[in-house]
């Protein structure tokens, strides 16, 4: 009997042993299946409807054939307004590691905030779910078209005794490159400890709706942590005397030094200061009501000398409607007007040491600088981008 009991006790534990190993089978037949995963995609939105197309892998082929579920959803992109709802089932067959879905994006060319949306994978067969949700970005960032309020004062296109002698209006979809050329880079901060860097690219100026758009952003571009533009006629348009109107809208945030100025024409053979500076507009964002009007020569001891003063808008700010900067320029005299409200009048008596160099020719420059010594560094207050808008500028001779 005890020998029977013996016999029926390992019968016993080796039933036992052989489920344990059954269960620990099954778990391993689990283990073994291949992980799905879907991967994103990040793109400029298309000019005309067009797919992002997003791929979903195995993480080694099945014996089997694979399937998963899939469905889009909303994040900043809307389904119907900015890409077009998606859902089903998705099959790899057997021996087969990859299969993708197509998602509409609707076409527009407007430039705005980049926005997302998510693919969501669920209820795998015969694989289990790793990476189950991708984010689809449409970039829209870097977009042409960009319309803008225009309120705002303005000037005639004509005045008596004067004839117009070049103008941009800024009409059209491209800058006119054999008018306008570029300052490219950081250049140790353009004598003034500036944190951006100058580019000609599309995200920091275009044409777009009829103006002229300098973009400022955050982003790290060749070792600087923000982009923006400067461009000039240097070799181009030159003048000397004249009435000319320039109407812009301005960003006025803490960090930005947006300006519209001239430099003498012969910087290259006599260097700044020697070679004059005027800044028909020049604002520092943390002022968002002031404008400044400058004149700068160098004195005869080889410093700069400055003669300037202010301009204060009743109400509101320079970002919120256009305004007309414009400068009366004559022999030994100029003068500073904003929206034809005469503010500096300078002549050549006020160049008390020195010489004065605003009787020779000047060309324009256009920029928006981040940061430096004059404006100070932008703060948490600042959002990106921020844009200056040139409706027009006009040059007037008699």
């Amino acid at each position: 009997m005890k020998l029977i009991r013996l016999f029926y006790s390992f019968l016993l534990v080796a039933g036992m042993a052989a489920c344990s190993k059954g269960s620990k089978g099954g778990s391993a037949s689990t283990g073994n299946q291949p992980s799905i995963k879907v991967s994103g995609v990040n793109s400029a939105r298309p000019a005309q409807t067009a797919p992002f197309r997003f791929y979903i892998d195995l993480s080694a082929a099945s014996q089997q054939s694979v399937s998963v579920n899939y469905a889009t959803a909303d994040g900043t992109a809307k389904a119907g307004t900015d890409y077009t709802a998606s859902s089903g089932t998705l099959t790899i067959p057997a021996g087969q590691t990859e299969v993708y879905v197509d998602v509409p994006i609707k076409g527009d060319s407007l430039r705005q905030a980049d926005q997302v949306f998510y693919v969501n994978l669920s209820a795998p067969v015969n694989a289990t779910l790793g990476t189950s949700q991708a984010t689809g970005t449409i970039v829209n960032s870097n977009l042409s078209y960009l319309p803008t309020d225009t309120t705002g004062y303005t000037t005639p296109a004509s005045y008596p005794g004067y004839t117009l002698a070049w103008s941009d209006e800024f009409n059209g979809n491209t800058l006119n490159t054999q008018v306008w050329n570029f300052d490219i880079g950081n250049n140790n901060g353009w004598g003034n400890n500036e944190l951006e860097n100058y580019t000609s690219r599309p995200q920091n100026v275009f044409v777009s709706a009829g103006h002229l758009i300098i973009e400022a952003d955050q982003e790290s571009y060749q070792g600087n942590n923000y982009t923006s533009a400067r461009m000039k006629t240097e070799g181009a348009m030159q003048f000397t005397y004249g009435r000319i109107d320039i109407r812009a809208k301005l960003p006025v945030a803490h960090g930005l030094w947006p300006a519209l100025w001239m430099l003498g024409s012969n910087i290259n053979t006599v260097p700044w200061p020697g070679c004059g500076e005027t800044d028909i507009m020049e604002l520092v964002g943390s002022s968002p009501n002031k404008v400044l009007g400058s004149l700068h020569w160098q004195q005869a001891n080889g410093s700069e000398g400055t003669y300037n003063n202010a301009y204060y808008l009743p109400t509101g700010d320079f970002s919120q409607q256009f305004h007309v900067f414009s400068l009366l320029w004559q022999k030994d005299s100029v003068q500073f007007f904003v929206d034809d409200q005469l503010y500096v009048n300078g002549s050549i008596a006020d160049v008390t040491s020195g010489n004065y160099p605003f009787n020779l020719p000047f060309f324009f420059i256009f920029n928006v600088a981040v940061g430096g010594n004059f404006p100070g560094p932008p703060d948490n207050t600042t959002t990106w981008p921020q844009r200056m808008f040139v409706d027009y500028v006009r040059v007037f001779q008699q």
